[in-house]
């Protein structure tokens, strides 16, 4: 009885800070938010607002198929603008820079090598007004320096992140 008693109490104590939380982020704008990114390299990333229109967006990124296998950490620098060319709250386009740090793994030599990138990025970036959900759909071509260099331009990634 003692146990369940606690229970509910905590679960009650969860759902009110998560109402809470989410009440105080809807609207049109968010300063933070963390979510997967889904495309040719699946991960997580995680986006921070310094103010109205610059943000810092942290991704981890995994990437495998029959030849290799990638980790990466990538950090850009993201400037955002409101989308004028159509009327909707919450939707803004940002373009912006960064790099990126990581492993690969060649399955078929079992070789090992740093992986150093420069990225570019340019999207869509949409707050749901009345949810605690970020949508953004971007393409970010990258400039590998090793152990491949050369550039490629199958960075296409939908984000799905949670506002708080």
């Amino acid at each position: 009885m003692k146990r369940k008693l606690i229970t509910v109490f905590i679960t009650a104590v969860f759902a009110g800070l998560v109402h809470q939380q989410v009440a105080a982020q809807q609207g049109s704008t968010y300063d933070r938010a963390i979510g997967g990114r889904f495309g040719v390299a699946n991960g997580i990333t995680y986006k921070h607002f310094l103010n109205s229109s610059h943000a810092i967006d942290g991704i981890v990124n995994f990437q495998g198929n029959r030849n290799f296998t990638i980790f990466k950490l990538l950090g850009l620098y993201e400037i955002h603008q409101p989308a004028t060319f159509v009327d909707v709250e919450g939707l803004q386009w940002y373009y912006g820079f960064g790099g990126g740090i990581g492993h690969y793994r060649y399955k078929d030599t079992n070789e090992n090598s740093l992986a150093f990138s420069v990225d570019g990025v340019i999207g869509l970036d949409y707050k749901i007004p009345e949810a605690p959900i970020n949508l953004s759909l971007d393409w970010k071509p990258t400039l590998e320096i090793s152990p491949e260099p050369g550039l490629r331009f199958d960075g296409i990634g939908l984000s799905i992140r949670f506002v708080f």
